[in-house]
């Protein structure tokens, strides 16, 4: 049980310092902290992630940096594409969940090292570029067909992802965002965590209905991410992006070299 204490205890740090990275790490942990399956892995990672990402939800509901309408639209149509991922995720082996969770892992690090190195971040995209608009009056969306259609597509392929891999909110989400819409990081992570929260309880309700059954080592777990994730919070006031992001990234690849090594012996 120790062991699990630790290693949520980082995987809700690391969700605290970058928003996004805790529940790619999560999976992981529990396979090789807990040595449980991947399949079994999945509901208790989202669990912990999603107990962890409310917290963070509800600090930017109070500073009022969450865009809740964009939030909700992303929410249920991650809702529509979470019950896919579940019965996909049923119907693939084992090892090729694992390494396919690894293949995400790899993408994940290289496009955070990019932006650690100041390419293709957020700065340097070109505002006339984005498909979402902030009203510069409000300061909220400009409510189009098109800024419905992208943010809905956003949630589904998280959704998606977060059915069949227990991953899929911070990681997809915060680069979406960053890329489509006007929104600066300030609003994209809140906005992110609430998202998370929204298609994690979901997804684990459905989990729960078909008989999910949580270890007394695993409730341990899900407590330390969320204490994690107020250490982590407090921790990102004082590391810069850079730090943060060339760690997560080196993180991310030695876990995705392990899994891998793991699923092909």
């Amino acid at each position: 049980m120790a062991i699990g204490v630790i290693l949520g205890l980082l995987v809700g740090a690391v969700l605290g310092l970058t928003g996004a990275g805790g529940g790619i790490l999560a999976v992981p942990a529990l396979i090789f902290g807990l040595g449980i399956s991947m399949p079994q892995a999945v509901p208790i990672a989202l669990i912990a992630v999603g107990m962890g990402a409310a917290l963070g939800a509800f600090y930017g509901l109070r500073r009022g940096t969450v865009r809740y309408k964009a939030a909700l639209l992303m929410g249920a149509a991650g809702v529509l594409g979470s019950p896919l991922g579940v019965a996909m995720a049923h119907r693939l082996p084992a090892q090729g969940l694992s390494l396919l969770f690894a293949a995400i892992m790899v993408l994940v690090s290289l496009r955070t090292l990019r932006q650690a190195r100041g390419l293709g971040s957020p700065a340097h995209q070109a505002d006339a570029a984005k498909t979402c608009r902030i009203s510069p009056n409000t300061g909220r969306f400009v409510w189009t067909g098109k800024t419905a259609a992208t943010l809905g597509a956003i949630g589904v392929i998280s959704g998606l992802c977060t059915g069949m891999l227990g991953v899929g909110g911070g990681f997809i989400i915060v680069p979406a965002l960053a890329h489509y819409t006007e929104l600066r990081m300030h609003s994209i992570v809140p906005t992110s965590l609430t998202v998370i929260v929204l298609v994690s309880a979901f997804t684990v309700a459905s989990f729960l209905a078909q008989g999910l059954v949580i270890a007394p080592p695993e409730w341990a777990f899900i407590g330390a991410v969320v204490a994690g994730m107020a250490v982590g919070q407090y921790l990102a006031r004082r590391l810069t992006a850079s730090v943060l992001q060339r760690g997560f990234a080196s993180v991310c690849l030695v876990v995705a070299g392990l899994l891998i090594a793991r699923s092909l012996m």
